[in-house]
């Protein structure tokens, strides 16, 4: 069976993350590389839940089959040791803070053949996105609940 890893932070696991790892469950056993607390933090913010509950829900996710520690934004040293077919990706990291990674990714796949897989991101769906929001919006969870 082919192997394919799919790296990810899932600090708050939404459909975007199903998506991808429905399409990497098309193609093989799905190994997510998970990215740990201090990766996390290297380049957004500190993450709400900690690795091990994170990796919790994670390894509760139908398609995924086993979860390992990604300690870095970089996914070579992972590739390398799991050496997969496939890697997972959506396609918004063509550009912006993710390029420089992801062209990293290209170069250690093609040290043996492996091909990057790059569904279409999963639009309205970023965890990012959703945390700036509700912080632009400045409302306090009282006032969220007394708007419900």
């Amino acid at each position: 069976m082919k192997k394919v890893y799919v790296g990810m932070c899932a600090d708050v696991v939404h459909p975007g993350h199903l998506n991808i790892i429905n399409n990497a469950k098309e193609l093989g056993r799905v190994v997510v590389g998970l990215l740990t607390d201090e990766a996390i933090a290297s380049y957004k913010r500190r993450p709400f839940f900690s690795y091990e509950q994170r990796k919790t829900l994670v390894e509760h996710i139908k398609g995924v089959d086993e979860v390992v520690p990604q300690a870095t934004l970089d996914y070579v040293d992972n590739l390398r040791e799991f050496r997969p077919d496939f890697v997972v990706h959506g396609d918004d990291w063509k550009e912006g803070v993710q390029s420089e990674t992801r062209q990293r990714v290209i170069d250690a796949l093609a040290e043996w053949g492996g091909e990057l897989v790059e569904p279409h991101y999963t639009d309205g769906v970023s965890s990012t996105g959703k945390i700036n929001e509700i912080n632009e919006q400045g409302v306090s969870p009282d006032e969220l609940m007394d708007q419900i």
